[in-house]
């Protein structure tokens, strides 16, 4: 287990056993939670934390702010749905699609690296929030490539056409790739991005070239989101502006980044699996609360199912605020 996890151990025997709990629920959810709407919720879960996980790796042990990376959650979702859509069903119009989007990716992720990473932190945030925007109204009116606002719909090869199939390699394929993020930031690699973080100058100072590793962590992040995309494409069997592309979902992803803990690996896991749960989920407990609570004067206009944002937003500020470094900061001490 500890050569499985790079030798970065939870730390925590709660924080262990809550790892467990995650991953086997996830293992067994067809069978747990039967359903639909379950499973799709437990596929996004699996999805989400492998492309919060490859923020965390920007974010948390880099400290560099970028707003473009649901554009490469979206390169992958289209380059598989392009590919799908145009070229057939088979598995070569598959591998064709998930290969364009890593390399257009990877060519994006290094051009920005290279030419937007020696500026300052908030310069980077702006740039890449407006290449992002770019790339959404790209989308968008390039309708005869990417469907527009409607999005592309498309069939997968037969092997993947089974819901449960398709949820397992799902499951595998963010599982491996989540355990080699945490190989990345546990490496030596990993040591100079975390001296980065803490002191730039001094580590500029030591002979490590600044641009060069940001640059590295930010092509190896866009290849993460990538793959998180392409893998929500092939669960959904869909792609379009607004589940992949939408800014609020860059929003999500830094509250799940918070939420969990910045620069851990295991935070994007809480903070991924407690953000879509409460997501799908908490419209559904403030019905039960309000139809509960119904003698109670006022209480049930509070818990209306329709305020569920407003307790969402408020959940995250009591954890931003009892948990200043996240979830699993506060149960590593």
């Amino acid at each position: 287990m500890k050569r499985l996890l790079s030798g970065d151990l939870p730390r925590s025997k709660v924080l262990a056993v809550i790892l467990v709990l995650v991953f086997l629920g996830l293992a067994a959810a067809p069978f747990i939670f039967p359903g639909t709407r379950s499973l799709n919720v437990a596929a996004k879960v699996a999805v989400f934390i492998l492309l919060v996980a490859s923020y965390d790796l920007l974010l948390g042990y880099t400290g560099i702010v970028s707003f473009a990376h649901t554009m490469f959650f979206g390169i992958g979702g289209y380059g598989v749905g392009i590919a799908m859509s145009k070229l057939g069903s088979g598995w070569g119009s598959l591998l064709l699609g998930i290969s364009i989007s890593l390399v257009v990716s990877l060519a994006i992720a290094l051009a920005i690296g290279l030419l937007s990473l020696r500026v300052r932190a908030i310069f980077f945030a702006m740039i890449t929030l407006a290449v992002a925007a770019f790339f959404q109204i790209l989308a968008s009116q390039l309708s005869d490539f990417t469907g527009g606002e409607d999005g592309l719909t498309f069939l997968l090869p037969e092997l993947l056409r089974g819901r449960l199939t398709a949820y397992y390699v799902v499951l595998a394929a963010a599982t491996v790739l989540f355990l080699a993020l945490l190989r990345v930031v546990n490496s030596p690699f990993g040591r100079v991005l975390l001296s980065i973080r803490e002191n730039e100058f001094r580590s500029e100072a030591i002979g490590y070239r600044l641009v060069t590793y940001r640059t590295v962590a930010n092509c190896l992040a866009a290849l993460g989101a990538t793959a998180a995309g392409v893998l929500y494409a092939l669960w959904l069997r869909y792609t379009g502006p607004d589940t992949t592309l939408s800014f609020n979902i860059m929003i999500d992803i830094l509250l799940m980044v918070v939420i969990g803990g910045m620069g851990t690996m295991y935070g994007p896991v809480l903070g991924a699996t407690l953000f879509v749960v409460a997501q799908n989920y908490l419209q559904d407990l403030m019905k039960l609360a309000s139809g509960a609570t119904s003698g109670i004067p006022l209480l049930p206009q509070v818990l209306h199912p329709d305020r569920w944002l407003l307790w969402l937003g408020v959940l995250f500020i009591v954890c931003v605020y009892y948990f200043p470094s996240g979830i699993v900061g506060r149960l590593r001490r």
